[in-house]
């Protein structure tokens, strides 16, 4: 990489963190460690909502989702625009009501102790592994790329997280969010623009080819409940999904309380439900755009190069053989292409992916733990090789700063989730230095989400391991947060009770959805879970009640 990008890499990341120490230099009280500043803009909280949820797996792996697939993936986030609605009507009045700095301290107030650490105790499971792996995704992305050893750069990543968010706490995040997300749209804006320049034709013709070879499809209604991303998955398991998100997730709960009032809390809700869903599909696009970029500009066989390197010398020449037919397949496609032959670019097409999977396959038999998913590779790839200098390092701000921003929001408020709705219950009385105890806590979970991601494997892709690893929970958590809200008369041990079972089911889904004997989207665990929560408590609810009846 050049000595420019390096200086634009690393000015933009010192000025983004020391902006945010700087802002909190004079010492953030404990209230503002946990929740931020009462101070901060409605457009703050909007930005930091979205920041926290625009992690660098969204910049990395969503392109290379519209690039090998469809824009399908859009249909994940059919459903938050009525979550927010619904989360601003219903959650945010019961959690400012009572002054809550979680959302599980509502649990104690509605239900009783054991259901509110049990619920936090999800959370935190849940949201400390994908601390983990909102670090590993750019780490060994960019490790790969510009060619720094990927443990170094987990630990650098993780590092300058850890620093800010240690001295500033919930107020440092707020504030270093806001202009990481402006560095971002400004970042994925510029790259659009240049790769809509190389691309040698109109952007009617680009989107015509794009739709010719199916990377156009939006929206399936398939019903078989295997599809991953359906409309009706995307509608249903999105909007539950989404629901338990924003509703009860302390990341983002975290953010909006920060808020002066209530009013700005659900602007700044309603702001991401804006915004969120058009800045997604805009980043699928960008995707569709490299698929066609790379119909015109040869493309590597396999775009993780840091796994070809690996070959043994005695596989080169058949390696070798396999590029060459795969280069004159495309060769063939494009020619195709130019003479709007679609049934022959659509052959060739096909052809280049059974050379492909040869040379993945000789890979895969050749070197020991080999990743053959590179889809998270293809829109690095084309920064490094087509970005003008001094561009490339601003993009790869871009990246760390995207990973900064999620990863710290998630620290932050797997450290207030832990002082509030643990230390404080179980040694809250005994003397101790409140700001001292909050910053030890950020520290160790920043280490917890290091030790993660040096030990986090690699996924199919990572923007869907890290929606697995919420699904996994979520259903469970939303369900219990919707009794205590609608189902007045539903009791502490019914909703646990029930809360433990739809857990330990979804898990057994998942876990005959992993060996093939259950197919099923990923999705629909958010459903099942809450379903089977509020269904299981009103069952015990009713079932105890008919006995004292009959008593």
């Amino acid at each position: 990489m050049h000595p420019l990008d390096w200086i634009v890499l690393g000015a933009t990341l010192a000025l983004i963190v020391g902006y945010g120490v700087y802002e909190t230099r004079k010492g953030a009280t404990a209230s503002e460690l946990l929740s931020g500043s009462k101070t901060v803009s409605p457009l703050t909280i909007g930005l930091g909502i979205m920041a926290t949820q625009a992690s660098a797996i969204t910049f990395l792996s969503t392109p290379g989702q519209a690039f090998a697939n469809d824009m399908g993936f859009i249909q994940f986030y059919f459903g938050m625009p009525l979550a927010v609605v619904l989360v601003s009507i219903f959650f945010v009045p019961a959690y400012r009501k009572m002054r809550a700095i979680t959302a599980y301290q509502f649990l104690e107030e509605r239900f009783d102790r054991k259901t509110r650490l049990f619920t936090a105790a999800l959370f935190l499971t849940s949201r400390g592994l994908s601390a983990g792996i909102t670090i590993f995704a750019p780490a060994i992305v960019l490790s790969a790329a510009i060619g720094v050893p990927l443990n170094t750069m987990i630990i650098i990543i993780g590092a300058i997280v850890v620093v800010y968010t240690v001295s500033g706490g919930s107020a440092a995040v707020a504030v270093t969010q806001k202009w990481q997300m402006t560095v971002i749209l400004l970042g994925m804006a510029i790259a659009a623009t240049i790769l809509i320049n190389l691309i040698p034709v109109s952007m009617y013709d680009a989107y015509h080819i794009a739709g010719n070879m199916g990377k156009l499809d939006i929206v399936s209604t398939s019903f078989d409940p295997g599809t991953r991303y359906t409309l009706w998955s995307g509608l249903a398991g999105g909007l539950f999904l989404s629901l338990s998100y924003l509703g009860t997730d302390q990341s983002q709960v975290q953010r909006y309380l920060g808020a002066e009032d209530e009013r700005s809390s659900k602007f700044g809700l309603l702001f991401n439900a804006t915004f969120k869903v058009p800045m997604q599909f805009a980043i699928l696009a960008i995707g569709v755009l490299l698929f066609v970029f790379y119909q015109f500009v040869k493309p590597p066989i396999f775009f993780n190069q840091s796994e070809i390197e690996r070959a043994p010398v005695e596989i080169q020449q058949q390696l070798q053989s396999l590029e060459l037919e795969h280069a004159l397949a495309w060769d063939s496609k494009r020619e195709a292409l130019v003479n709007t032959d679609w049934d022959g670019a659509r052959y060739y097409d096909e052809l280049q992916e059974q050379y492909r999977a040869s040379y993945m396959d000789l890979l895969d038999e050749n070197l020991s733990s080999f990743q053959p998913k590179d889809t998270d590779y293809v829109f690095i790839t084309f920064i490094l090789e087509n970005l003008p200098k001094g561009l490339i390092g601003l993009l790869l701000a871009v990246i760390i700063s995207a990973a900064m921003s999620s990863t710290a929001g998630e620290v932050s408020a797997l450290a207030t989730t832990t002082y509030v709705d643990y230390f404080q219950v179980f040694f809250g009385k005994n003397d101790h230095n409140e700001k001292r105890t909050i910053r030890t806590l950020v520290l160790l979970w920043g280490i917890a989400a290091i030790l993660v991601a040096l030990a986090a494997p690699l996924y199919e892709n990572l923007i869907q391991l890290v929606n697995v690893l919420g699904s996994l929970f979520y259903g469970t958590i939303l369900g219990i947060f919707l009794v205590g809200l609608f189902l007045k008369k539903v009791g502490a041990n019914q909703v646990f009770i029930g809360g433990l079972i739809a857990q330990v089911t979804i898990f057994i889904c998942h876990y005959l959805n992993s060996k093939g004997a259950l197919s099923i989207g990923f999705l629909w665990y958010n459903v099942i879970a809450t379903l089977i929560v509020i269904g299981l408590s009103m069952l015990l609810h009713f079932g105890l009640r008919r006995g004292t009846i009959h008593e």
